[in-house]
């Protein structure tokens, strides 16, 4: 039977959104026992596994589960009682249940933890079977034990039929939420509530399109690219057709979302209402959110140029220049690296004589206004806070850079094939961004995850003989070009031409609904876009007013991608390390790839990065004049010169690779600070390049290997040792800070993570040194750094990076439960300038020393002072609750959530660093 055909009318209201306990248990229970109306079961069969080449060493994992949708009874049984349907949270256990049995795992326990990523179903396996709309090409069959759709095509318009409606019988609320994300429309869709305002304001200040702009973009990317072009639009088109078609199924049998009753979109009682079928302009939308939280990186130039006018104001130009670049780190000695056989990559490099710079006068930076005319709750304070969140999210530098990768060469492990452990670590949400599946049809064998809405093919996962996944790169992309304003405030100078600015404006309002009790409220978000892009910033050059604009390679192509993914899945063109590599090459979203098959291992750096023009220094806004612009740029269709293929980091059966969104290699300059000596790259480098030396590897061995660096606090196993030799130079005689000495002493000595006592204590293990150091950290930085820097330069490099990540921190590009910790941070910078202190010997140092002004004796009665502040804050103030946690909970405080998306929620779990979606691959053949 159609696994969304409602077994009875307590199925007949699926919905994936967390809502307020509107109502209370007696009514929940009544209303469910109203609802029960018992229909007949489906029978299930078997499916047929296609090549599979792995011999059962392919696993994956994707908390919490594969079913996003939910009936309205089951969200109010979730709410009341803790109840969860079927499949929802059933990846959640083994998931988290790795943070305390990675130490005993073995190759056979792998799939305790993992789920079999084997290809098909066994036939004691299959849980239901499925021909959506009656197809005769099609069949999609679920599992018993995660319910994932495998979906087996005849033809290749069944094939992508099918997985549509796969995509919407898992996650069509979700999809709808996002294409509205992706319009700028989310408000009006879902409700007023301070993040949804956030969260359209974010991206619509990023990716502001027009319907016509949206369609351009699928026509160029048809157009550019021949018969794949061609092919990925007649998928497109299948896939929507399979959404469109579970959207009239579920809206005749009315067992579509409830969140869609519970927003105001439908009616209960009589069905009235509508839920507007997806059209091909909606993927391009989904896309632009996607490609701009992971694979969009550059930006920040602005706050760049003000730092270093800062640094330049405190310390003269010439020793405030050298001071700032070692802050900036573009090029750090000592960063670890993820192509580390010495190969150079020159990119981002600096200019030997910057040319075209438009550094801003002191003092006139300003933010270009998003919101106007706001009304109701869309100008209360809330909605203030939410908006500038927003605004400091989508000009940073400071990307949502996240994924890991471990990665081994065959010559190193046990059997002689090559062993990965990877995939993308892209946050926790009920229901999850990712959904799993697998394809099986003319042209596509694969299985993996896909985004939500964009799952025409399988974006990270394996195919018959062969797994690829991804980590963030943040190369810069993005350039900021200041233009001089002529006329009024919005007319520019173009090419000596008074250009006028295009306005672009969404209009939203809200009401009350069920879902969000938000009141009324009303705002217009209005940008203002030039041929360089949008207006980021208003400011003075010179005296002359100009308008800083954001332009990025990717923009005006969010759909481009497709043909990259299109190969990836497709088993008669991905065949060699060499295939995959050019597959990669034709995704233009920065990202680093890695391959696996059972003799190669293979790495590739995607992205379109523009030539630009001769001395332009990509750390800075540069004039937006013709010498200055990307080498032969189209302001029509937005494109450039890009450096060849050869010029990424690229390569083949290196003998292992990491990536933690570190430095690709030797002369590539990403766009984010900190990477430097310590960045949490070196957690994964250091485990596996033991294993490597010591040979041997397996699966599980790298598996613990990845576990135990995502157990790990980087400042304890990086930072804190030098940080204690400073502090026991001399006796410490203050019986608090010796305590306090002793304490971290004995949790480093245990291996500096933050793990519970045992399985399910909600305690950590040394909990006191863990809340020191949580406490210290940022008391320390200050300490450090202020003194010397002063308030204005300080600040203004912490608004470059922030100066701490930890699990529990509210602040900082990820928030707190994240799960994703230690990424951006001062570190790097401690660990720097206090061996220059020791005395010790450092690649690439700051170019002052801070610490005590270099005073070894100054410096320790820093740490000292600081420490014993640190060590008398209670657990209260370091931790100091949130709806979740009370006050000085710990573990809670550092806990992973699954954030409601929709109506059912699930339980938090212990902290782990670790990717969302893995794989765990071995193969054991090749075709």
């Amino acid at each position: 039977m159609p696994r969304r055909t409602p077994r009875n009318l307590l199925d007949r209201l699926r919905t994936p959104g967390r809502f307020p306990g509107f109502l209370k248990a007696a009514s929940v229970c009544a209303l469910i026992a109203a609802l029960l109306s018992p229909l007949a079961q489906g029978t299930a069969t078997a499916a047929t596994a296609s090549n599979d080449y792995c011999g059962g060493q392919c696993s994956d994992i994707l908390p919490a589960g594969e079913n996003g949708n939910a009936t309205l009874a089951q969200i109010l049984l979730n709410q009341a009682f803790g109840v969860e349907p079927a499949h929802a949270e059933d990846q959640l256990g083994p998931y988290a249940n790795l943070a305390t049995g990675a130490s005993t795992l073995t190759d056979a326990k792998i799939n305790t933890f993992f789920n079999d990523a084997s290809f098909g179903v066994a036939s004691d396996q299959v849980a239901s079977t499925e021909s959506p709309s009656g197809r005769t090409d099609v069949t999609i069959v679920r599992d018993k034990a995660t319910g994932v759709p495998h979906i087996t095509g005849t033809t290749r318009y069944g094939t992508e039929y099918g997985a549509g409606y796969a995509a919407a019988e898992d996650r069509l609320w979700l999809m709808d939420v996002f294409r509205h994300v992706g319009r700028g429309q989310l408000t009006t869709f879902a409700g007023g509530v301070a993040a949804n305002q956030g969260l359209e304001q974010e991206f619509y200040r990023n990716a502001p399109y027009s319907e016509a702009e949206l369609q351009s973009q699928i026509d160029n990317a048809v157009a550019n690219n021949g018969a794949r072009g061609q092919q990925a639009l007649a998928d497109a088109n299948a896939y929507l057709a399979g959404i469109n078609a579970y959207i009239d199924a579920s809206d005749s049998g009315r067992y579509f979302p409830g969140e869609y009753v519970l927003t105001g979109h439908k009616d209960s009682i009589t069905n009235a209402g509508t839920i507007d079928h997806f059209k091909i302009t909606d993927l391009v939308a989904l896309a632009s959110v996607i490609g701009t939280l992971f694979g969009s990186g550059g930006g920040g130039e602005v706050n760049n140029a003000v730092s270093l006018l800062a640094a330049q104001e405190k310390y003269g130009v010439t020793e405030g220049t050298k001071v700032w670049e070692s802050f900036r780190e573009r090029n750090d000695a000592e960063a670890v690296l993820t192509v580390h056989n010495g190969e150079s990559f020159p990119y981002g490099t600096k200019p030997t004589t910057a040319q075209g710079e438009a550094l801003p006068d002191a003092g006139s930076v300003t933010t270009e206004p998003l919101v106007y005319d706001a009304t109701g709750t869309g100008a209360d304070q809330s909605a203030d806070a939410a908006s500038a969140a927003a605004t400091a999210t989508a000009l940073s530098s400071a990307k949502r850079g996240m994924s890991n990768a471990l990665v081994v060469s065959g010559k190193y492990t046990a059997s002689g094939h090559p062993i990965a452990v990877f995939g993308p670590q892209t946050g926790y949400f009920a229901p999850q961004l990712l959904m799993l599946q697998e394809i099986q049809g003319p042209g596509i064998s694969a299985r993996g995850a896909s985004f939500a809405g964009l799952s025409m093919y399988v974006e990270l996962g394996r195919g018959q003989d062969y797994s690829w996944s991804a980590t963030t790169s943040g190369q810069d992309i993005i350039d900021s070009y200041a233009v001089e304003l002529c006329t009024d405030d919005y007319h520019y100078l173009f090419h000596g031409t008074c250009t006028a600015m295009d306005e672009i404006e969404q209009k939203n309002s809200w009401k009350p609904t069920t879902a969000d009790g938000t009141a009324a409220g009303s705002y217009t978000m209005r940008v203002w876009k030039t041929k360089y892009g949008p207006v980021e910033y208003r400011a003075t050059v010179g005296g002359k007013k100009v308008a800083y604009t954001t332009l990025r390679s990717s923009y005006m192509h969010e759909a481009d991608s497709i043909i990259g993914f299109q190969m990836l899945n497709d088993p008669d063109y991905v065949k060699s390390p060499g295939t995959f590599q050019t597959a990669a090459q034709h995704i233009n979203f920065t990202f680093n790839w890695f391959y696996a098959d059972s003799q190669h291992t293979a790495y590739y750096n995607s992205g379109n990065n523009p030539v630009r023009a001769s001395g332009v220094d990509p750390e800075f806004p540069v004039w937006g004049q013709a010498a200055y612009e990307w080498q032969n740029w189209d302001p029509t269709t937005n494109t450039s010169d890009y450096t060849p293929a050869s010029a990424h980091p690229n390569s083949i059966d290196q003998d292992y690779y990491i990536s933690w969104n570190n430095k690709q290699a030797l002369n590539y300059t990403t766009a984010s600070w900190g990477d430097g000596s310590v960045h949490r790259g070196n957690l994964l480098d250091d485990r596996v390049k033991k294993l490597v030396a010591a040979g041997g590897v397996t699966r599980s061995a790298l598996v613990k290997a990845m576990s135990d660096a995502s157990l790990t606090d980087l400042r304890a196993e990086d930072v804190l040792p030098d940080l204690l030799k400073v502090v026991n130079s001399s006796t410490v005689t203050d019986t608090t800070a010796a305590a306090a000495v002793t304490k971290l002493q004995t949790w480093l000595t245990a291996g500096g993570k933050r793990t519970e006592t045992s399985a399910g204590s909600k305690t950590y293990a040394n909990a006191d040194a863990i809340r020191i150091l949580d406490a210290w950290w940022p008391l320390l930085v200050k300490a450090e750094f202020q003194p010397g820097l002063g308030d204005s330069l300080y600040t203004a490099f912490t608004n470059n990076l922030y100066i701490d990540e930890t699990p529990s921190a509210a602040h900082g590009p990820t928030g707190s439960h994240a799960g994703s910790s230690f990424q951006y941070g001062w570190w790097s910078y401690v660990d720097k300038d206090i061996r220059s202190v020791l005395g010790q010997t450092v690649s690439g140092p700051l170019a002052e020393q801070y610490c005590g002004g270099g005073s070894l004796s100054a410096c320790r009665d820093i740490l000292i002072s600081t420490l014993k502040t640190a060590a008398g804050t209670t657990a209260a103030t370091v931790y100091p609750g949130d709806s979740l946690c009370s006050a000085g909970d710990q573990w809670c405080a550092d806990s992973i959530v699954q954030r409601t998306l929709g109506g059912i929620k699930h339980y938090n779990i212990s902290w782990q660093n670790r990717p969302t979606f893995q794989q765990v691959v071995e193969y054991t053949s090749h075709r």
